[in-house]
C-alpha cells in the first residue's frame, strides 16, 4: 500500500486561506502558492516543483492552487 503524501492542503476556509499540514502537523495557513514556501522550513526543498506532485502534496477539496471558497 503506497504511503499518503506527506503534505496536505485542506479546502479553503470561509475567510480564505487553506490549512496546510506535513505528516499530520499543522504548518500554517496559506493564502497563495507563494505562502507554501514555509514548507521549505519543514525540509522540503524545491517547493514549487512539489505542489503538483501527488506523491508529495494532496489537495483536499476545491481545485489545487485556489485559496478562496466559492
Amino acid at each position: 500500500m503506497p504511503e499518503r503524501p506527506p503534505v496536505v492542503v485542506y479546502p479553503p476556509l470561509g475567510t480564505g486561506g487553506r490549512r496546510v499540514t506535513a505528516r499530520g502537523q499543522l504548518l500554517g495557513l496559506a493564502y497563495s502558492d507563494q505562502d507554501l514556501e514555509f514548507l521549505r522550513g519543514a525540509g522540503l526543498p524545491g517547493v514549487e516543483d512539489l505542489l503538483d506532485d501527488l506523491a508529495w502534496v494532496k489537495w483536499v477539496g476545491n481545485n489545487a492552487h485556489h485559496y478562496t471558497s466559492g
